[in-house]
């Protein structure tokens, strides 16, 4: 070998090793916050908890940008040389071959190729793609999980699955928490009929924690079924206790919501981990799996895989998503994919007292907020390449004059520099059109709750108009415009005033003072378009969210760092922290 080309090959494998050495020391920080959520579940340190989520998301970035200066550093003019990174990309290939959960590494290097270059679509000579892969296909059988046989008796059975739980916190009552786990799962036993007895329980090996709350996961299987178990604890001043038991897989999939905060669950082997979730909730997304258990950067990787692999066989186009237009965001679909897309668009309306940059703020807040069940999980993507011939007339006409900053055409192809994913939901003010008048009842008590959760965990949407809700299919109302969302604790929270005089009340305009940051709670029903019988429905149910009143009692205790949890089972889930 010619000495120079000695020293690039040599070059490349100092690169490679580099990259590989500092995704390990992500993962090794990574590993290091999420190992804390036990101790914060034992000292029921809520603030600790909700710190510990902030951090966690922020190192990816972090890590990513340390490493590309380092490498800029080592690399000096040759940066962009695309022949020595296909030899770094290959010596990365050969180091990371025998090593688990390969392909965060990849995805990994793609973060850092993709800053290097600011590859628009995907350069594969440089980049990881692989559209056909399965990331748990090659997954061996789990072998991290706890099983527990059942010999007789249900009680014991759920002892000892409870006794396996490692807590330096007493339990409250430890026979009581094991009699409410057997009574429950005996109780969908039964519901499923005669001679179908539990053989024995799986369970994953550590617990799963968010914030206030930690979860055992695994299933109950018989000799010919099998069905998810979930065990909730909370930990009160007096001790541990079971706080709930979740058989029923919209359940479990409600725990694993794209609209929940990502758990702390310290996995050796992230992958198969995933297979066994993934048999659990068929119907959920690898991508959104990945995301949940706090691998957002792999949730991206594997949603963009899951779309181009649709688009390889799908026969629709793009289109403008159902609902009403929005002022800040063009949004689309593509009808046989489950996810919608959101651009901002270059210029607001006056009513819109924001910018561009206000808008991305108000995104990246949500992606590190808690989003507590009721604000969906946008995930955000740059410099996407697509088929012109995918979109629609309209649509491509609207991309091009509204959104042209961030959309331009490639000759065939439209480039698209930065837009949001989501799930795709019903908008509410449609369902309430199509829905029978017991479902649109409901559907209006999930709305009054969807702003109480929001406001416990500090958040107000803003603009309250039922279209920038959505219904997901579990007929959970949910928050999905946040141009306008703000903290409880900025706003301030005013009654009406009384008018003094006629004059006053015979006004067409504003009357009073107003600033930027006052909110009028009762004038909320205005917007509402409810009937009569849905306005009753809403007053009886949820009247106080029309009050000051209410939510300067909301600020108080925020400001007195309650932390008020919502939680996603139960009749009531509301619970506050400082009260447990």
């Amino acid at each position: 070998m010619e000495p120079a080309a000695a020293a690039s090959a040599a070059l490349a494998r100092e690169c490679a090793t580099d990259a590989v050495a500092a995704f390990e020391r992500y993962n090794a920080d990574f590993r290091a916050i999420t190992r804390r959520a036990p101790s914060r579940f034992e000292e029921r340190d809520w603030q600790g908890s909700q710190r510990d989520a902030v951090e966690r998301i922020e190192l990816y970035s972090r890590h990513v940008e340390s490493t590309v200066a380092s490498l800029k550093l080592r690399l000096g003019a040759d940066s962009l040389d695309r022949q020595l990174w296909i030899a770094i990309k290959d010596a990365f290939t050969d180091f990371i071959a025998a090593l688990p959960d390969a392909e965060f590494r990849k995805t990994f290097f793609n973060s850092l190729t993709r800053t290097f270059f600011g590859t628009i679509g995907v350069s594969p000579e440089i980049e990881f793609v692989a559209l056909d892969l399965d990331p748990l296909a090659r997954v061996a059988e789990y072998d991290f999980m706890a099983s527990y046989a059942n010999r007789g008796s249900l009680k014991l059975l759920f002892e000892e699955v409870l006794s396996g739980f490692r807590c330096k916190a007493p339990w409250r009552d430890f026979d009581r928490s094991v009699g409410h786990v057997a009574e429950e799962v005996e109780r969908h036993v039964t519901s499923l009929g005669e001679r179908r007895g539990a053989t024995h329980v799986e369970m994953i090996r550590p617990a799963f924690f968010q914030i206030t709350r930690a979860y055992l996961v695994g299933r109950v299987v018989g000799r010919d079924w099998n069905a998810p178990l979930v065990i909730a604890l909370k930990n009160t001043e007096r001790g541990v206790l079971v706080d709930t038991v979740m058989t029923k897989d919209a359940d479990v999939s409600i725990l694993f919501s794209f609209t929940r905060s990502y758990f702390h669950v310290d996995l050796e082997r992230v992958g198969k981990a995933l297979l066994f979730l993934k048999q659990l909730m068929p119907l959920k997304p690898v991508s959104e799996l990945f995301t949940v258990i706090g691998r957002a950067k792999q949730g991206k990787t594997e949603r963009y895989r899951e779309l181009f692999r649709h688009l390889q066989n799908a026969t629709d186009q793009f289109v403008l998503a159902p609902g009403e237009r929005g002022l800040v965001m063009v949004v689309f679909t593509l009808p046989s994919f489950d996810v919608v897309f959101k651009l901002i668009r270059d210029h607001f309306p006056v009513q819109k007292n924001i910018v561009r940059a206000d808008v991305l703020r108000k995104y990246e807040f949500v992606f590190k907020h808690d989003r507590a069940g009721r604000l969906v999980d946008a995930q955000e993507f740059k410099r996407l390449r697509f088929p012109r011939r995918l979109f629609e007339a309209t649509l491509l006409n609207e991309l091009l004059t509204e959104t042209a900053g961030s959309v331009h055409a490639d000759g065939e192809d439209l480039i698209i520099d930065h837009c949001y994913i989501e799930r795709r939901m019903i908008p509410l003010n449609l369902y309430q059109r199509e829905a029978s008048a017991e479902d649109a009842a409901l559907a209006v008590l999930e709305y009054g709750q969807a702003i109480r959760d929001l406001a416990y965990t500090n958040i107000f949407a803003g603009d309250l108009l039922l279209k920038n809700f959505g219904v997901t299919r579990h007929r959970r109302v949910i928050f999905y415009d946040y141009d306008e969302l703000c903290l409880v604790t900025d706003c301030r929270f005013r009654e009406l005033p009384t008018a003094s005089s006629d004059e006053d009340e015979m006004r067409g305009e504003t009357w009073y003072y107003v600033a930027d940051n006052d909110v009028f709670p009762e004038t909320f029903i205005n917007f509402l378009g409810f009937d009569q019988a849905l306005t009753e429905v809403f007053l009886k149910a949820h009247g106080e969210l029309l009050t000051a009143e209410w939510w300067r009692g909301v600020q108080d205790r925020i400001r007195a760092n309650d932390v008020i949890e919502v939680l996603p089972y139960g009749a009531h889930r509301v619970r506050v922290a400082s009260s447990l």
